[in-house]
């Protein structure tokens, strides 16, 4: 809001006060000192830039700073990127860390981290637009509009729809090469199969994820890759998320961070995965300033009709077991606090970690990606500072 007030002060000074004077003596001195002068204003009220809390609580940017750097030190983050959204805006946006320890490369605002499960979420909107869009139904069984062969020896599969993926209600495995059958069903180690009747229970499932963006490149007329440029059309640009993508590219080649696993205080640097796929379930690469883009398109149900809008933030599954979550919409956690209802997903690629929270209502919220498998532990101190306002 500062730096609102202040840039709205200086363009009104600058055309109104001082530009007429520039003009009518044709002083470049004079032009050059007092845009300095302004400029050193706004700097200092970028310097007094605040977080609010959900309390109400104000949260210098300064002892962000020191808050944020102490976690970084004291978990052995490599790398951090992260932004904090007040009022639909965001309102504090930093990198902190090394994108890679070995060539100790800082993280830039460039720097791209691998958002895993939190993908799940952006593409549920894409599949929300495409809904709106006639493309597709939310409640069509999606064997009509393409089969799934490596199901087929099930009928019960064909009751799966586009709900049903979205709010993970589908019965599929999470993923068939560890998340394996029950023995007594003799299903093959590796076979993909069903963990109940679709429908009539809740399984958290990247592999019906992977099903869904079949049957989306199908309608599309589109390969899996092409489909990427597509995303990009309908999401990024409307959006103004200038770099995301789910499929390898050299933009990625270029600014990628490097992926680590923490075990006893040490990170060990992991392979690259280029993820050359769509994999709607856990590939988008990204950083926090363009998924908090995405984020204020959520909350401002922008690209969205009021009925998809309705249906992605509505109770669609109950979640048994889960501490941060009671209810799934559509590609979204949900849960009810103090604050009022908290929206909220979190990803693991086992080196590259994220989490965000965003409270719709009040247009608020906070989204952060590490280069390390250490993000929950992070989420657990931000989480109730940006809460309280308070440590």
């Amino acid at each position: 809001m500062i730096i609102g007030i202040t840039y709205r002060l200086y363009s009104y000074i600058y055309n109104y006060l001082l530009h007429p004077v520039i003009r009518f003596r044709n002083s470049v001195i004079m032009k050059y000192t007092l845009s300095l002068i302004l400029l050193c204003l706004l700097v200092f009220s970028n310097s007094n830039a605040q977080i609010m809390s959900l309390s109400g609580k104000p949260i210098s940017k300064e002892s962000m700073d020191r808050f944020l750097q102490h976690q970084l030190d004291s978990l052995k983050l490599p790398g951090l990127s992260i932004a904090f959204i007040n009022e639909g805006k965001i309102v504090y946006a930093d990198e902190f860390g090394f994108s890679d320890i070995e060539t100790q490369a800082k993280v830039k605002s460039n720097t791209i981290f691998e958002a895993a499960s939190m993908s799940k979420t952006v593409f549920a909107y894409f599949v929300l637009k495409l809904v709106d869009k006639g493309i597709l139904n939310l409640d069509t069984p999606l064997f009509q509009y393409l089969k799934n062969n490596d199901l087929a020896y099930d009928e019960r599969y064909k009751l799966i729809t586009a709900r049903m993926v979205l709010s993970h209600t589908a019965g599929m495995p999470n993923w068939r090469e560890w998340d394996l059958a029950d023995p007594t069903l003799h299903i093959k180690k590796g076979d993909l199969y069903l963990k109940f009747t679709p429908g009539t229970g809740f399984s958290y499932s990247g592999e019906a994820y992977q099903y869904l963006v079949n049957v989306v490149a199908h309608l599309l007329n589109k390969t899996p890759h092409e489909l990427d440029s597509v995303f990009y059309d309908q999401v990024c640009k409307p959006l103004t998320m200038k770099h995301a993508y789910y499929w390898w590219n050299d933009y990625i080649q270029k600014h990628r961070a490097t992926g680590y696993k923490q075990k006893e205080g040490v990170n060990t640097k992991q392979p690259v995965k280029k993820f050359e796929e769509f994999g709607a379930a856990g590939t988008l690469r990204i950083n926090a300033v363009d998924y908090a883009r995405f984020l204020i398109g959520l909350m401002n149900e922008k690209g969205l009709s009021k009925k998809s809008a309705a249906e992605m933030f509505k109770a669609q599954a109950k979640v048994p077991d889960w501490d941060d979550i009671d209810d799934w919409g559509l590609g979204i956690g949900m849960k009810k606090t103090d604050y009022g209802m908290r929206y909220m997903h979190s990803g693991d690629n086992g080196d590259f970690t994220a989490y965000f929270i965003m409270y719709k209502d009040q247009k608020s919220g906070f989204v952060f990606l590490t280069n390390c498998n250490r993000a929950g532990d992070l989420f657990e101190k931000l989480e109730p500072y940006f809460s309280k306002g308070t440590l």
